[in-house]
């Protein structure tokens, strides 16, 4: 029977994410131990809230823990979304050109961007931020499910185009932000912890709702396992992949606002560059294949913070800014080797060996 658990615990998609965090954490303490210090900073706008390395992991980690939610259905159904990072910066171009308009050849002026006002409605701007990210979402979805081209190549077309769209709509210019009540999204704490991690808990939660109260989830495997076999199954697999995609986009659109409320600007060439790699190795560390089938959205989302501890780590030891890249790829070359199927045999022969002793033992 403790054996039975025991392999259950090792199969479980959180096991190996889990672990990474653990090691990851064990060795901060070691090296670093005020690596977990937590302190109560008093805020003169948001009031008393907590500060330290993890609540900047989980604080700085919420747009990726978001786009690696979307992803995480997307590589489900076998496919794969390279555009994330620029649809957050359409995103955030289009939350900014709301709040400080300069469209076409107006150029910003500085009565416009020292203005805390605008003439939109807060609501207004976030409905836009989430429109642009889903349409887009929705764009990929039609081109993949219904023009039926591959995943890598319809998703590359915004890739591309979509920091230049970014860049059409902020007149090619960084846009700062000066609307305060736009900052709470980055910057605003609640009980206090920062917004962003209760929106990122509220997004997991529509997310586990949506795949595990519905038959949705079900659809998303059954299509990433075999499309071929869903559509005559009487499953429209073009719908669930075009969810998919739409809900991808829409995850990007909140980690465009967050992000571009947290650093108060957008920049159509910065926001979101590279964070389609980095989700789509949360998704890989959380155990979903590349080819598709089943998944976890919470196993993605602590395979994201798993990145950005390690990320915070490397910044905490002195390594600068420019060499994270490098850091990086030897965590990517790590988690490739880990959920490699030597790494997979070694591991149940090491597990097996050690229940058949503590068998023959008792």
């Amino acid at each position: 029977m403790k054996q039975t658990f025991l392999r259950r615990v090792r199969d479980s998609r959180l096991f190996w994410p889990l672990t990474a965090w653990i090691l990851i954490l064990v060795f901060d303490a070691i090296v670093e131990p005020s690596f977990f210090k937590l302190g109560i900073l008093e805020d003169p706008v948001y009031g008393k809230h907590l500060y330290g390395n993890l609540i900047d992991i989980f604080n700085n980690g919420a747009p990726l823990m978001l786009v690696a939610i979307g992803m995480t259905l997307v590589i489900a159904t076998g496919g794969v979304d390279l555009s994330v990072g620029a649809v957050i910066a359409i995103s955030a171009a289009m939350g900014a050109v709301l709040i400080n308009p300069a469209l076409g050849n107006q150029l910003i002026t500085n009565d416009i961007l020292t203005k805390n006002a605008t003439n939109t409605p807060l609501p207004i701007i976030i409905l836009a931020d989430l429109a642009a990210g889903t349409l887009c979402g929705l764009w990929n979805g039609l081109l993949v499910s219904r023009a039926r081209i591959q995943p890598m190549v319809a998703t590359l077309i915004l890739m591309v185009a979509g920091r230049g769209i970014a860049q059409l709509i902020t007149n090619g210019q960084i846009m700062t932000i000066y609307y305060t009540p736009y900052f709470w999204f980055g910057n605003g704490f609640i009980l206090g912890l920062p917004v962003s991690i209760y929106i990122v808990a509220v997004v997991l939660l529509l997310g586990w709702v949506l795949v595990r109260k519905t038959a949705i989830g079900l659809f998303i495997e059954s299509v990433g396992i075999n499309a071929k076999s869903t559509y005559y199954s009487g499953i429209n697999e073009k719908n669930v992949k075009l969810l998919a995609y739409a809900f991808c986009g829409f995850c990007g659109a909140i980690a465009g606002l967050i992000l571009s409320s947290y650093v108060h600007s957008a920049d159509g060439n910065n926001n979101g560059l590279n964070y389609e790699l980095d989700a789509i190795l949360a998704v890989v560390m959380g155990g979903t294949l590349m080819t598709g089938g089943r998944f976890s959205l919470f196993a993605s989302v602590i395979g994201a913070v798993v990145i950005w501890t390690f990320t915070v780590t490397v910044y905490s030891l002195g390594v600068p800014a420019n060499a994270l890249l490098a850091a990086k790829a030897v965590l990517v070359l790590l988690v490739i080797l880990l959920y490699s199927d030597y790494s997979r045999r070694l591991t149940n022969r090491l597990f097996e060996r050690r229940g058949s002793q503590h068998a023959t033992a008792n």
